[in-house]
C-alpha cells in the first residue's frame, strides 16, 4: 500500500499545489497528452483562491420562472430577433444538419453570455487547476482540465486565449471543457472548433450537444415534450429550461 499512498496524497488538496501540480502533469503525460500541450497549458499556473471561495459559497438558485423569465428575457428580445436575422442562413444550414431550430440556439446563446458579449474573465485552465486541486469535486476537475488540454493539443484554443466562467466554462455558450471536446464542431470551415470567436462554430457546435441528447427534428420544446427534456439535459434548472423554451418560442414570433 505504501508505493500507493504520493498518487492518492497528491490527488487533492493535502500538499502543497506545485506539488499536486507536478503529480498532474505525470498523470497527464501517462495519459497520451503531449508535453508541448501540458507545457503551454500548465506551466506557471497558480492556485486561485477565489475560485475556491466562490465554489464553497454559490447561492442555491430558487427564483421562480415568472421572476427569472421576466428578468432574462425582454431586454434579450430585440437582440435576439436581430441575430436570427443575422445568422438566418448559418441557422438553416444548421437546423438541416442537426434538426435544431434557430430560435432555441439564439435563446441559449443570449441567455448564457449576451451573444457572446459575456464569456467571463477568469483564466480557464487556472480555475479547472484550482478546482482538480481542492477536494470537494476533485475528480470531476481533473476530468475537465485533462480534456482542457486536450483541447489545446487539437489545435482549437490556444492556452492563453481560454478565458471564461469561474468554474471554466467555455465559449459563447458556456461548454464544459469536457463537452467542448466532445461536441464542439468546425462549421465555418476553417480547421478549428473555436467556440469563443466563431458564431456558426457556437451555434452548430450546441445544436450538436443537443441532437446528441435525443433532439427531436420538427418536433416542438415546451415544457412536457421530448425535446424539453434534451434542453434540461443542456441545464437541470427547470426555471432555466423553461425560459430558454419561453425565450425560443417568443423569438418564432418575434417580426
Amino acid at each position: 500500500m505504501t508505493s500507493a499512498a504520493p498518487a492518492i496524497a497528491a490527488s487533492c488538496g493535502s500538499g502543497s499545489f506545485d506539488a499536486w501540480l507536478a503529480d498532474f502533469k505525470n498523470d497527464a503525460a501517462a495519459k497520451g497528452i503531449s508535453q508541448a500541450a501540458i507545457t503551454s497549458g500548465l506551466n506557471g499556473v497558480t492556485l486561485d483562491k477565489a475560485v475556491i471561495a466562490r465554489d464553497h459559497s454559490q447561492a442555491v438558485f430558487n427564483q421562480s420562472f415568472e421572476e427569472f423569465s421576466g428578468r432574462m428575457i425582454p431586454p434579450r428580445l430585440t437582440r435576439g430577433s436581430n441575430m436570427m436575422k443575422q445568422y438566418g442562413s448559418v441557422l438553416g444550414r444548421i437546423e438541416e444538419a442537426y434538426g435544431v431550430p434557430g430560435e432555441v440556439l439564439v435563446a441559449i446563446w443570449g441567455l448564457e453570455t449576451d451573444f457572446g458579449v459575456n464569456i467571463g474573465k477568469f483564466p480557464t485552465i487556472r480555475s479547472l487547476a484550482t478546482l482538480a486541486y481542492d477536494c470537494r469535486r476533485s475528480d470531476e476537475f481533473r476530468a475537465q482540465l485533462l480534456d482542457a488540454l486536450r483541447i489545446i493539443e487539437r489545435g482549437d484554443l490556444a492556452a492563453s486565449e481560454m478565458h471564461g466562467a469561474w468554474a471554466g466554462e467555455i465559449g459563447q455558450t458556456q461548454f464544459m471543457p469536457s463537452s467542448y471536446f466532445k461536441f464542439a464542431v468546425d462549421f465555418d470551415g476553417n480547421g478549428r472548433r473555436d467556440l469563443l470567436h466563431s458564431a456558426p462554430d457556437v451555434l452548430a457546435s450546441t445544436a450538436n450537444y443537443l441532437a446528441s441528447y435525443g433532439w427531436q427534428r420538427g418536433k416542438g420544446w415546451e415544457p412536457g415534450t421530448p425535446n424539453f427534456n434534451v434542453i434540461q439535459q443542456w441545464n437541470k434548472s427547470e426555471v432555466y429550461a423553461k425560459t430558454i423554451a419561453s425565450f425560443a418560442t417568443q423569438l418564432s414570433h418575434a417580426p
